[in-house]
C-alpha cells in the first residue's frame, strides 16, 4: 500500500482542486448540479437523448438516495478490484521465475485488451465512427498480437534453456 500512496495523494489533491473550483462538493450528498454524463436522477440511467433545454427543472432536484448509495457501492468495488489486480498480479509474477521481466508487458496489455472486450460487450463503442472501431479493432489485433509474441519467446528460451540442459548432460 504505501507504494499506491503517491497516485492516490496526487489524485486526491486534484479532485479537491476540482471540487473546490466547480462548487460541486454537495453532490456528493444528491444536491443537484451539473451533471456531464446526463444521467437521471432517479435511476441512474444515463439518457441518451436528454437536452436540459427541454426540462430544466431536472438540474433542481436531488439524487435519489439508492443511487447514491449504488454509486457509492460500485465506486468502492471497483477501488477494491483495482487493488486486487495488483495482489493478484504479484503473486503470478513470483510463478514465472527468470521470465518475470515479461510480467508487466503481459499484465498491461491483458488490462486494456480485457477492458475493451468488456466495452465492446457492455456496448459502450455503440454509436462510435467506423474510424475509431477500426482503430479498436487494430488496437487489439497489435496487443494480442504482442502478447503472444512475448509468450511465444518465452516459450522458445524455456525450450532453449531445457534443450541446452539435457545436452550437458
Amino acid at each position: 500500500m504505501v507504494v499506491l500512496w503517491g497516485g492516490f495523494a496526487t489524485n486526491f489533491v486534484w479532485s479537491l482542486v476540482l471540487i473546490l473550483r466547480n462548487r460541486s462538493g454537495g453532490q456528493f450528498a444528491g444536491e443537484p448540479g451539473v451533471n456531464p454524463m446526463r444521467a437521471s436522477h432517479e435511476t441512474g440511467a444515463t439518457l441518451q437523448d436528454f437536452d436540459p433545454r427541454e426540462n430544466p427543472l431536472i438540474f433542481a432536484q436531488r439524487i435519489a438516495p439508492s443511487v447514491l448509495l449504488k454509486n457509492y457501492f460500485f465506486a468502492a468495488l471497483a477501488g477494491v478490484v483495482w487493488y486486487f489486480q495488483f495482489f493478484f498480479y504479484s503473486l503470478g509474477q513470483t510463478k514465472m521465475g527468470k521470465y518475470d521481466f515479461s510480467s508487466w508487458t503481459l499484465h498491461m496489455a491483458s488490462i486494456i485488451i480485457f477492458a475493451t472486450l468488456w466495452g465492446l460487450a457492455l456496448k459502450e463503442w455503440k454509436g462510435t465512427s467506423l474510424r475509431t472501431k477500426s482503430l479498436v479493432t487494430l488496437g487489439l489485433t497489435l496487443l494480442i498480437g504482442s502478447t503472444l509474441v512475448v509468450g511465444y519467446g518465452n516459450y522458445l528460451k524455456a525450450a532453449g534453456d531445457t534443450a541446452a540442459a539435457l545436452v550437458q548432460r
